[in-house]
């Protein structure tokens, strides 16, 4: 068989294919950047860099900003998935390898793409990682050496935090977030255990890395937010992106927040809230896009410095069936908070304003509310005694 690089016959440098089965023995290509800490048999986990055959601007093999900005499909992201290959190392998340997670960490720390040559132990296997917060990662191999073939550029801000080790991670974070560092980078570098003080440092599953970052920023702007006036008028909001319709009511009144997703293929239903004082417990029935959406509600209200009641809805499609990761759902959720509100008189006329766009009977969510039914008894009480 002969390659598909060097047309040589039975090449051992490249690839080639035995069967169905695609061997590589080593490669290069441009990280989008993008790397990967797995969860299973934490704290032995899986962690490593994923990078295409492919030498150049390959950011949109990775970057779910940059889908939602383009507007790719399904088809384009799970395509662009599907090249990258996944060169990866076990490790213990405390005592790591400085030979291949010090080189993970320098593609972290980058937000261009960066060259990398991979040289793998042995051929490729195949391996799907599905869930909802991690996009598909089809191809894995492990890792004998990899080295990369141009100087990491990093921000200054970036290249500050990560070198001190005397400022928690939650700091960190959030110093990044205010000088505009995008939320998936914050997420490699908290999962690549670039911050927090010299003895919590450690790889982080890249899951919990999004959650963490959403929830700890999302948080932080939740302080502010409840000291801020309450919203004066009924204000609607919607995106839709590759088959994720949503739909965001917000309400006059003290902070509470709910998110209910049904799917129209199964009529599966997920649902999670939180009242003024917060959550105790991790939203275990939405995950992790409950803590996406709350982020992109916060920046909202962070900008129009009110609080307010805010329901939101998800409609699951038919279209949407690959899971692209929580990311897509963060950037639908702040496509619909970058336009101007509908502002409505009465829920009443916000309900009609969202059943126009949404397949499925409206009541279908709000007679599963939480914060709808509490929103009821808060207003005639106060109605009663105001």
């Amino acid at each position: 068989m002969y390659c598909k690089i060097c047309n040589t016959k039975n090449c051992t440098k490249h690839q080639f294919l035995v069967g169905n089965v695609r061997k590589i023995s080593e490669f290069s290509g441009s990280s989008p950047p993008e790397i990967f800490v797995g969860e299973w048999n934490y704290p032995n986990v899986y962690a490593g860099i994923l990078s295409p055959e492919v030498l150049g601007d390959t950011k949109v093999y990775s970057s779910p900003e940059e889908w939602h900005i383009r507007k790719l499909t399904i088809q384009e992201i799970t395509s662009h998935r599907q090249k990258l290959i996944y060169g990866r190392t076990k490790e213990n998340v405390k005592k790591t390898t400085e030979k291949i997670i010090g080189v993970m960490q320098q593609v972290a720390m980058t937000q261009k793409p960066i060259a990398a040559e991979f040289k793998l132990k042995k051929p490729l296997t195949t391996q799907k990682e599905q869930d909802k917060s991690t996009p598909l990662i089809s191809t894995a191999g492990e890792i004998k050496q990899v080295k990369l073939q141009e100087n990491v550029k990093v921000l200054p801000k970036v290249e500050s935090l990560v070198g001190d080790d005397e400022i928690k991670s939650k700091e960190s974070l959030l110093e990044l977030e205010h000088s505009g560092i995008e939320t998936s980078t914050l997420i490699k570098l908290l999962s690549a255990g670039l911050l927090g003080l010299r003895s919590n440092r450690k790889l982080v599953p890249t899951k919990w890395s999004i959650t963490a970052v959403d929830d700890m920023l999302s948080k932080e702007k939740l302080k502010r937010i409840k000291e801020y006036p309450e919203l004066q008028e009924i204000e609607v909001f919607h995106a839709e992106y590759v088959g994720n319709h949503y739909e965001f009511l917000l309400l006059p009144g003290r902070f509470s927040f709910e998110v209910i997703e049904i799917s129209l293929k199964n009529k599966g239903v997920w649902q999670d809230h939180e009242g003024f004082s917060g959550r105790k417990s991790y939203a275990d029935s939405v995950t992790g896009a409950y803590y996406a959406n709350r982020l992109a509600l916060t920046e909202y209200l962070e900008r129009i410095r009110r609080q307010a009641v805010c329901l939101v809805m998800r409609e699951v499609r038919p279209e949407y069936d690959t899971p692209l990761g929580v990311g897509i759902l963060r950037q639908t959720s702040r496509e619909a908070f970058s336009k101007n509100p509908e502002k409505c008189s009465s829920k009443e006329e916000a309900f009609i304003k969202m059943q126009a766009r949404m397949r499925l009977a409206l009541k279908e969510f709000t007679e599963k509310s939480n914060i709808l039914k509490e929103y009821r008894k808060q207003r005639s009480l106060n109605d009663f005694f105001y």
